[in-house]
């Protein structure tokens, strides 16, 4: 058991790292050229309004006391008041969470599906036609950017063949399921693309370890091999690699949600960013901080679970 004493010390190590990126977050969110107040009442609002909608937020404070102000809602589980919706940031987060979780959790299953038969059928007949081809489709799907990817997804399967909505998110299941199947598709074939980079490297190398040299001079067949030590093996760091790219995931999210219109919490960061409510800016920031710190502890886990030789 001792290979888990890190899960007691991890999370205090976390802490100066949200706090770091509650900083980072408040001093680029108070960057943004811009009054709220402004945006709020109007470009005709008096001077005495505008004082009046300041000191209602707390704008009127200094930067170093608003910043401690953050900081003593988030120890009580607060994240301050909307200037734009007029609710608990916290409640109107919840309120979002699930389109972007619902779309997270499809692209990372959808891009496993994905990548896992590829790089398999590519490791296996490396040096072939096929094994360049999932080479550069991989490439060229790194190359690719989110939003113009969604576009032609969006020109293609929605407005010419009509099989899947342009856009929202839907009421049941079904409907939920019909609206973000392009979204989970945007998303995972970017996110497949360096994930399957990975596998097959990883794939490649097991094929040539030791144990695969051992068990294929006991005579196992090479698909039993593959099956039992080779695919093992190779997943975890794949795995891992995924569990990295956690930011580069959310910021994909976030730029699909705006093309698709999904009522998460990417389109509201977006919305709350024009508008400059500071609040929602840093609540959502600081849920996207910790999701991403949460995933990496996980990954961090797993491995030691799967692997008894790693040690953290």
């Amino acid at each position: 058991m001792h290979r888990y004493r890190f899960v007691l010390s991890r999370p205090f190590q976390l802490i100066p790292v949200l706090i770091g990126i509650s900083l980072v977050t408040f001093v680029l969110v108070r960057s943004i050229p811009g009054d709220p107040a402004r945006l709020i009442l109007g470009t005709r609002a008096t001077p005495q309004a505008l004082e009046r909608v300041r000191a209602q937020f707390g704008l009127d404070e200094p930067l170093w006391l608003q910043y401690l102000y953050f900081l003593r809602n988030l120890g009580r589980g607060e994240m301050g008041r909307s200037i734009l919706y007029k609710v608990d940031v916290l409640g109107l987060i919840l309120q979002r969470i699930e389109p972007t979780l619902v779309l997270v959790a499809g692209s990372v299953a959808l891009s496993l599906l994905i990548c896992v038969p590829l790089a398999t059928i590519a490791a296996r007949r490396q040096g072939s036609a096929t094994d360049s081809g999932v080479r550069l489709a991989s490439t060229l799907g790194l190359g690719l950017p989110n939003f113009w990817l969604a576009i032609m997804l969006i020109i293609l399967f929605s407005v010419t063949l009509g099989w899947f909505p342009v856009s929202g998110y839907g009421n049941t299941i079904a409907e939920k399921l019909h609206h973000m199947a392009l979204p989970w598709l945007t998303v995972a074939l970017s996110l497949s693309a360096v994930l399957t980079r990975q596998l097959r490297a990883s794939l490649i190398a097991e094929m040539r370890s030791d144990v695969a040299l051992a068990a294929c001079a006991r005579g196992l067949p090479e698909a039993v091999i593959f099956r039992r030590h080779v695919l093992p093996n190779s997943i975890l760091p794949t795995l891992n690699l995924l569990a990295v790219n956690i930011g580069w995931l959310i910021g994909g999210t976030v730029v699909v949600e705006q093309v698709f219109a999904i009522p998460g919490m990417g389109q509201l960061l977006v919305r709350a960013i024009f508008s400059r409510d500071y609040m929602v800016v840093q609540g959502v920031a600081m849920v996207f901080a910790l999701a991403t710190v949460l995933v990496n502890f996980l990954a961090d886990v797993l491995t030691v679970t799967a692997d008894p030789r790693v040690r953290l």
